[in-house]
């Protein structure tokens, strides 16, 4: 995939391209169906299927206090969007410039200047210019003067298979929801995977190791939205490997001084020096939330409990 985070690296050759543009993040389902319907365009019209997205959601800028966490760092959105196929992705830093551009100015520049686009993929409520001056009236009208198609998707079409009827549309705000209550796995249902989280492991205070549970435990400044206290059923990849993994996210309350949401990850079966090394995180399933136990005793039983409920949810066999 060519990836392009400043317009002036892209070259004067590029495209000519079919182009869509939006936030994309988590990358889920409806934006996947979206992707593959721009693959097709392209592919059918010997055009480069491009993606342009933004460096930050566009609150950041322009109503700071409604921005929502995000679920991907701007890396692992890169990365997700490589794995769906796209051609290029050109990332636009949505900064005051470019939120005060004037709508014709914004398709004369970027689309038609730079991408040389010649069919644009938009939803029905797409805006852009300054203010939002610009609907997609605006843009199939520039469209004729410039010589690009306008196209509308319709995402509800395009994710029926993942959306049973009656169900709301798939959206980044309803995986944030799942999220935000532990729901991991209905949230994997609408990524098209599992959630995951990414960090450097750090030194914690070593009770786990003391227990028999050693953890590796995250640098809370990780990559990619952290979801409900408690218990996981995970994965965690290292270095390539995927190793099946008990999940504790939360500040611990049997301790005292735990920072809040710490993700400590005990990797079953295996024990391997982590320090100073990345790892993603990826939640499979909720087990329960976090409790105060009254002993080091009765915390080590329902670690036992815990051990036993991952492995069967993960369909691993009992420990020996």
């Amino acid at each position: 995939m060519q990836y392009y985070d400043d317009l002036a690296d892209v070259a004067d050759g590029f495209g000519p391209s079919a182009v869509t543009i939006g936030k994309f993040d988590g990358v889920h389902v409806g934006h996947r169906a979206v992707i593959a319907h721009l693959e097709r365009a392209a592919e059918q019209q010997g055009l480069v299927s491009t993606v342009v997205t933004f460096d930050r959601h566009p609150l950041s800028v322009i109503d700071p206090v409604k921005t929502p966490p995000a679920l991907t760092s701007t890396a692992q959105r890169r990365e997700l969007l490589e794995q769906v196929g796209v051609d290029a992705t050109v990332l636009l830093r949505f900064d005051q410039d470019l939120q005060s551009k004037e709508p014709e100015d914004f398709v004369s520049e970027i689309l038609v200047g730079t991408l040389h686009a010649r069919l644009v993929f938009v939803g029905s409520d797409f805006r852009f210019g300054r203010r939002g001056a610009g609907d997609v009236a605006l843009l199939r009208r520039l469209g004729e003067r410039y010589g690009f198609t306008v196209e509308l998707i319709d995402d509800v079409d395009l994710v029926d298979d993942v959306r049973p009827a009656g169900e709301r549309r798939v959206s980044s705000t309803w995986i944030r929801e799942l999220l935000g209550v532990g729901r991991v796995a209905e949230a994997a249902r609408l990524l098209g995977r599992e959630h995951a989280v990414r960090s450097v492991v750090v030194h914690g205070n070593q009770r786990g190791r003391a227990m028999g549970y050693p953890t590796a435990n995250l640098d809370p400044h990780c990559e990619g939205f952290v979801p409900a206290d408690g218990v996981y059923a995970a994965r965690v990849l290292h270095q390539g490997t995927v190793y099946p993994a008990a999940v504790s996210v939360g500040n611990n309350p049997t301790f005292e001084g735990v920072p809040e949401k710490q993700i400590e990850a005990h990797l079953l079966d295996v024990d391997i020096d982590l320090y100073g090394d990345t790892i993603a995180v990826l939640f499979v399933s909720y087990v329960r939330g976090m409790v105060k136990f009254s002993s080091m005793d009765e915390l080590a039983e329902q670690m036992r409990q815990d051990d036993r409920d991952i492995r069967l949810l993960l369909g691993l066999p009992a420990p020996v």
